[in-house]
């Protein structure tokens, strides 16, 4: 079947956003007197939404309600002082963007970035490309692996789910695609391991984001 349209993830998949959010959890940690993370350890606390991030980010004997609540007000707000001061596109995303978009593939975006935040990144780091649906989490649009807000875009865009790749960094991203129907492709530049990819679903695995252009065919 030939491919029409892409739905990306966001966080590890189009953008590097691994510093910024570790920097601002970091900050967070240090306003409650709690120690720092590494940051080659978010790559394992980020991707299944804000309240799992602070959960994982937070000792064992602290992850009470009232410490969990406490925490993701002083991430919001430091992330909102930080959100952009190392993220950035990975490299070989913006010609992969312009690629498909002179070959009229269909593009959207589904985060577990709070939706407020996925606009704001989308419309600030990701300006020069048209995107259908750019979706974050939300009260109407739930978190991955949940597949509803993939199978919103696919039928608002009125294609067949067999038309649509997946493209993500996490088995979350895998475990989505798989359940809306989608071709799920797992890229190695992200947060996530391919055994990790391969084991939640993935069909295909890309280096790079230049091999996802071959998926579409001639």
């Amino acid at each position: 079947m030939r491919y029409r349209a892409l739905i990306s993830d966001l966080d590890g998949t189009l953008l590097d956003t691994l510093e910024d959010l570790a920097d601002s959890v970091n900050a967070a940690l240090a306003r409650l007197g709690l120690p720092h993370r590494e940051i080659d350890a978010y790559k394992y606390f980020i991707g299944d939404g804000r309240r799992a991030l602070a959960l994982r980010a937070l000792p064992k004997d602290r992850r009470d309600e009232a410490t969990i609540d406490s925490l993701l007000v002083r991430i919001g707000e430091e992330y909102e002082r930080r959100w952009m001061n190392h993220t950035k596109p990975y490299e070989g995303i913006p010609r992969l963007l312009d690629t498909l978009t002179a070959r009229g593939v269909r593009m959207a975006i589904l985060s577990n970035k709070l939706h407020g935040y996925t606009e704001a990144v989308v419309s600030k780091l990701l300006p020069d490309w048209s995107f259908e649906f750019v979706l974050g989490e939300s009260p109407s649009t739930p978190r991955k692996p949940d597949p509803s807000g993939a199978m919103h875009i696919v039928e608002r865009m009125g294609i067949e789910p067999g038309e649509c790749l997946y493209i993500g960094d996490s088995g979350v991203d895998m475990q989505t695609a798989t359940a809306a129907g989608l071709y799920p492709v797992g890229v190695l530049w992200g947060f996530r391991t391919a055994d990790e990819l391969l084991s939640n679903g993935a069909k295909a695995l890309v280096e790079k984001p230049a091999d996802i252009v071959p998926l579409f065919g001639d």
